[in-house]
């Protein structure tokens, strides 16, 4: 097998037994970055490039453990919960390795081909019986195109189905590089209208439309979702 050239993003989630995203059981490896701007979004920690800490009040138990590790001195503890000052705050994560409930995370992991190999073998047994595989989904993951082409290569040269969940809004050098490699378009296609889509995503739809007729024409297999 080939090194791998070491190419490196920000995964934000991996959901694993996924039955939506894809034919049969999948593993989704979730990309952190958008080029679009949703007002509907359901994943918003996906959006921004960089890695982020949330934080989930309902499971805050108020031990302070956070405010006693921060370096920066960026957290209050209040009755209410944490209040993080912003622009103080590193996003170094100190405080979500110690918190005891989860309720402090980082959103956005910087993981190698390798290791999303290996989190990807460990599930090959519910490929095998159910005809599922692996989805690469985000945010927008053809903006990872580099760290995409190689994982797609390795699952190929494994016989590991694939799909892409994509937006479209790339280069559409960028787009048909990808089709070479998967087997499935999950296309999310936002609206018809380009000016309801600017609106509405913050972008218009005319490179949209033209990499779906693009991907078709080569022959993918697509599958539109609205």
């Amino acid at each position: 097998m080939m090194p791998s050239r070491m190419h490196n993003s920000l995964i934000f989630d991996i959901k694993r037994y996924a039955i939506n995203d894809g034919p049969g059981i999948r593993i989704v490896i979730f990309f952190k970055g958008c080029n679009l701007s949703c007002a509907w979004c359901h994943n918003p920690e996906s959006i921004s490039p960089k890695a982020e800490k949330m934080y989930a009040p309902a499971k805050c138990i108020k031990c302070g453990t956070c405010v006693t590790v921060c370096p920066e001195k960026a957290i209050t503890l209040t009755p209410e919960g944490i209040i993080t000052d912003n622009n103080l705050c590193k996003q170094c994560g100190k405080c979500t390795d110690v918190c005891p409930t989860k309720a402090l995370e980082m959103s956005g992991k910087a993981m190698t081909v390798p290791e999303i190999m290996e989190i990807i073998e460990k599930e090959r047994v519910f490929f095998d019986q159910s005809g599922g595989g692996v989805t690469f989904s985000g945010g927008e993951p053809l903006i990872h195109s580099e760290m995409l082409i190689e994982l797609l290569d390795e699952c190929g040269k494994r016989k590991i189905h694939t799909a892409v969940d994509t937006a479209g809004n790339v280069a559409t050098e960028t787009i048909l590089e990808v089709a070479k490699r998967t087997d499935l378009f999950l296309y999310d296609l936002k609206m018809m209208d380009s000016e309801m889509h600017k609106r509405w995503v913050n972008s218009n739809n005319e490179k949209i439309l033209y990499n779906l007729q693009a991907i078709s024409d080569f022959g993918s297999k697509v599958i539109i979702r609205v």
